[in-house]
């Protein structure tokens, strides 16, 4: 299927895009108006733009349905200060009724019992359930169109943060296990960060990975790995050689019974090097691959 995205209505469109730029984290913006009014509210179109400077933005975006503005756009157009309170699976239903479209003169701390915290920097307070709360001071407001859907860029340095110490390890460091974030899909779905879905996968620095390219024929092509077991193997800095001291009873076995079927016995080893893979034990993989040459 392809879609001309002009073509598309509005709802569609938003429909589409939502579901397929996913997951988003999500911003718990606390704002203020120029009478004292708080507001809070959630926004999924959010995300880290700049560490030095720190920019966050995020968008609080025309109503697709009737083109009307929010309060948090509001708030920050008259006083451009606001608290992002990062969210977690804690407090997700929470934010979610904050979500709704009470009047102005209505507290969603209070109609989502959240708690107010005062910010040190900004006049917004801040959300004293949040395990992460960053005071920012808004730089600027860029509006996208004047349409439903119509996205406005809230662009914010942030100042301060405040880090619960119960997501620290011992280096006073987040820890991204004890940290359970969410993030929105499309529609009603979210999804969650706990210890059951994360996995490492090794960046690239200086060194570069030798690259796809540069595996060899019998490896790139393999009817076995995924090209998920080849960026792994393509992500050493140089193709290794055979290590004369690497030993494995598996392989051991892999070469005693298929010996005699060449075939069958690449078959075995690529299988046995996507299991290495899977444990993060990329060069034990590299090993088993070079044991037919």
């Amino acid at each position: 299927m392809i879609l001309d995205l002009k073509e598309l209505s509005s709802v569609d469109r938003q429909n589409y895009l939502q579901y397929a730029i996913a997951p988003r984290p999500v911003c718990f913006a606390s704002t203020i108006d120029g009478a004292g009014q708080v507001n809070l509210s959630p926004f999924s179109f959010f995300n880290m733009f700049s560490s030095t400077p720190p920019i966050l933005i995020f968008s609080p975006a025309r109503r697709v349905r009737d083109n009307t503005t929010k309060h948090t756009l509001h708030n920050v157009l008259e006083v451009p200060e606001v608290v992002i309170n990062i969210v977690d699976y804690a407090m997700v239903q929470q934010v979610s009724l904050a979500s709704c479209e009470y009047p102005k003169e209505a507290n969603e701390f209070m109609k989502a019992g959240f708690t107010e915290e005062a910010a040190t920097l900004v006049r917004p307070p801040m959300v004293k359930e949040s395990k992460v709360k960053i005071e920012c001071r808004v730089l600027e407001v860029k509006p996208l169109g004047e349409q439903g859907g119509a996205g406005n860029l809230v662009i914010c340095e942030a100042l301060r943060m405040h880090v619960d110490d119960t997501i620290l390890d011992e280096k006073k460091m987040i820890d991204q296990h004890r940290l359970h974030h969410i993030a929105r899909l499309g529609g009603n779905w979210y999804c969650r960060v706990d210890e059951h879905n994360l996995f490492l996968v090794e960046k690239p620095n200086i060194r570069l990975g030798i690259g796809v390219d540069a595996l060899p024929g019998a490896i790139r092509n393999s009817r076995i790995l995924s090209g998920n077991d080849l960026g792994q193997l393509a992500n050493v800095h140089e193709t290794p050689s055979v290590d004369p001291s690497f030993h494995d009873e598996k392989l051991k076995n892999i070469f005693q019974y298929y010996s005699v079927n060449p075939e069958e016995m690449e078959k075995e080893l690529h299988s046995y090097a996507k299991e290495l893979l899977a444990g993060g034990k990329v060069n034990a993989a590299w090993q088993v691959l070079l044991a037919l040459n």
